[in-house]
């Protein structure tokens, strides 16, 4: 969580001083949701993240050289410098590159998971984030109807942080929790409180447990509030100050760190000693993409890694 919040606030900055082409969404007030999801995946699994989900792929195994590479434009990063900062991810490795599209991802991760049944591959699970907007999609209704259907091993994460971009909930939605739509498919489903980092491990293991046995696909829907705007270019003043005062504006991170203080499991000094370490590896980073070479349009090879083989000239079979 603190590596995802000092990363992403290393992000902003480099985007304002304007060394960051293109958007740049941070997880702020997301960090335990995310960051729960990603260490209760195990090896093998399939994740596919959303704009806010630095913690989650941090803890999936995404690397900060790797994020960092693709966000400064790096042709070394994953992405090789082809796609939007956020569009990143090892797909061999079960970390998906998102599509943008709000729900578009729940059907890729459920197509992953039926073409394992049809290999006979057994024991895996796959999560997909969303937020409160997606669930107004075809996409998400569609995805979650088949994934219900087919039993599939699916944990569906949505983040519920009152607003899709600047709509509010109240304009999104007419029942009284996300958590109802669950019903109407027959999938189990938990409602949290996502700004307690406990609550949200707790869930995240008990989905990822109850999909992997054989239980299906499992809704989390986790009630928070996104602590920054939409990205970097929104000010947010939509955002009721009421909601900020309210328990759903805690910050995840100071509510992780004062649980940690008091189950004595860290201490103060602990707690400074990793902010030092880890800002100190992301500076060190930074200044080693910045002195990477930059894309070059004429030297680049613009084929897609797939479809390599059957290029003119190609003597690879």
């Amino acid at each position: 969580m603190l590596l995802a919040r000092m990363l992403d606030d290393k992000f902003a900055a480099l985007s304002r001083s304007g060394k960051i082409n293109g958007g740049v969404f941070l997880g702020r007030g997301q960090e335990a949701l995310s960051a729960a999801i990603g260490v209760s995946l195990q090896k093998g699994d399939v994740f596919a993240p959303l704009i806010r989900d630095a913690a989650g792929r941090l803890a999936f195994g995404e690397t900060i050289l790797d994020s960092i590479r693709t966000y400064m434009g790096s042709p070394l990063g994953p992405m090789r410098a082809r796609d939007g900062n956020v569009h990143r991810g090892y797909p061999l490795e079960g970390l998906l590159p998102m599509i943008s599209h709000l729900g578009a991802m729940i059907s890729v991760v459920n197509g992953i998971l039926f073409a394992r049944r049809l290999q006979k591959k057994s024991g895996t699970v796959g999560a997909a984030c969303i937020g409160d907007g997606a669930t107004s999609t075809g996409s998400f209704h569609e995805a979650l109807n088949q994934a219900a259907v087919e039993k599939l091993p699916l944990i569906l994460v949505i983040a519920d942080n009152q607003y899709a971009y600047s709509t509010p909930t109240s304009r999104q939605f007419a029942c009284d929790s996300l958590a109802d739509k669950a019903v109407g498919y027959g999938v189990e489903v938990q409602s949290i409180d996502g700004t307690d980092f406990a609550v949200c491990m707790k869930a995240a293991q008990e989905a990822v447990s109850r999909a992997r046995q054989g239980g299906g696909p499992q809704l989390i829907v986790a009630h928070l509030l996104r602590l920054c705007g939409h990205g970097e270019h929104d000010p947010a003043d939509y955002v009721d100050p009421k909601l900020k005062e309210s328990p759903l504006g805690r910050d995840c991170l100071l509510g992780a760190e004062e649980f940690l203080l008091r189950q004595k499991w860290t201490t103060a000094s602990q707690i400074a000693g990793m902010r030092e370490e880890i800002a100190h590896e992301i500076e060190a980073a930074v200044a080693q993409v910045q002195r990477e070479p930059a894309p070059d349009p004429y030297e680049q090879e613009w084929r897609a890694i797939a479809s390599q083989h059957l290029s003119e000239g190609n003597s690879q079979p």
